[in-house]
């Protein structure tokens, strides 16, 4: 059986690397890795392969840096050459990226099946690109891996057929504990920034709702400087360009660095005193870290951590940011797991050998 894996994307990396082990421990079975090249700076793709022992993937498209709909047709018409060539078993995409939606239309259109994994989450905000890309790929998905029981309550609620949907768990779960402990040395980290565990804010912003709205990026920035709180950031190339062309300058309490790998980015999450973020999957990472969250948009696609307790929405331009990171929030619920028991890539795997016999 051949898997051919479509990536382009900081958190696809994350994702997909324990899955790739486990492909790696089935006889039988192999799998093409091809990178979009979605994010094509080093710090934000090839350092990932490297700390989490990826194989270099066998195809790099190199497609990047364009709008939407130029990267997304450049990508089918790349992937599409792969598959024909390739001929695989299953195309198994990740997430909510261009990458995803392309690997998606590539394969269904030749009648390849497809494997969505991180199927079923929903924002119900279409003005979000991810939202469209998430949408169109679960309902062209030949099998959808959800990582929670909310996730697949909602594929079913849209009409998709049960044996479609499978709540295997996070697959970043996995990787949080396949490889946390190989986390760079904390206080050797936190010296290098300046800053003393649990009396910082950790910050990333790269979501285009962000940052390219001059108002929305202004009130994010401008709150963190009030806040008055040691900040590290690791800058995404999106925000250093946008915050460029605003002439916005971070305050003298941000600690501003380039973006950061796997393990050193889990290193700064573990010892933070709170984290603020668009990211889904760093709101994730926080929660398997147990250090309380701030999502800086108007919605999130974890419900679950709100209702835990572990994360809160506070909106850019709209809530007092300031007073919010001011605050000291309390602790959420340790009595539920919500993204399963860390073997989701297994789950994955088993599942994609079952439906080829």
């Amino acid at each position: 059986m051949k898997i051919l894996t479509v990536v382009g994307a900081r958190p696809q990396f994350i994702k997909v690397a324990p899955v790739s082990l486990a492909i790696a421990a089935v006889p039988g079975v192999s799998e093409v890795l091809v990178h979009t090249g979605q994010h094509f700076d080093a710090n934000m793709s090839d350092v990932f392969f490297d700390e989490l022992g990826i194989a270099a993937p066998r195809y790099n498209l190199g497609i990047g840096g364009g709008t939407h709909g130029q990267n997304t047709g450049r990508m089918i018409e790349g992937l599409e050459r792969l598959m024909i060539e390739e001929k695989p078993d299953w195309v198994l995409v990740y997430g909510d990226t261009d990458s995803t939606l392309a690997g998606a239309l590539a394969a269904v259109k030749l009648h390849v099946r497809v494997a969505h994994v991180e199927a079923g989450l929903r924002s119900y905000n279409m003005v979000m690109p991810e939202e469209v890309n998430r949408r169109v790929t679960d309902h062209v998905s030949t099998l959808l891996f959800t990582p929670s029981a909310h996730a697949s309550t909602i594929l079913r609620g849209e009409g998709i057929a049960d044996d479609r949907v499978l709540n295997v768990g996070d697959v970043m779960y996995d990787a949080a504990r396949l490889f946390g402990g190989r986390a760079t040395q904390r206080s050797e980290l936190l010296a290098r920034f300046g800053v003393t565990a649990g009396d910082y804010v950790l910050a990333t912003i790269h979501r285009q709702e962000n940052t390219d709205d001059p108002v929305r990026l202004a009130a994010i920035f401008d709150a963190l400087g009030r806040s008055g709180r040691p900040i590290v950031l690791p800058l995404h190339p999106r925000t250093r360009n946008s915050l460029a062309r605003a002439a916005i300058t971070p305050a003298a309490n941000i600690v501003v660095t380039e973006p950061l790998g796997y393990l050193d980015m889990n290193a700064l999450e573990s010892a933070a005193a709170l984290i603020a973020t668009d990211s889904g999957g760093v709101q994730k990472e926080a929660y398997f870290h147990r250090v309380p969250c701030i999502t800086l948009r108007d919605e999130t696609e974890w419900v679950e951590l709100i209702d835990l307790g572990w994360n809160r929405l506070a909106r850019p331009g709209a809530d007092d940011l300031a007073a919010i990171l001011q605050s000291s929030p309390a602790r959420g619920r340790d009595d539920v797991m919500p993204y399963g028991d860390g073997a989701a890539a297994v789950k994955i795997v088993d599942a994609l050998v079952e439906r080829t016999r």
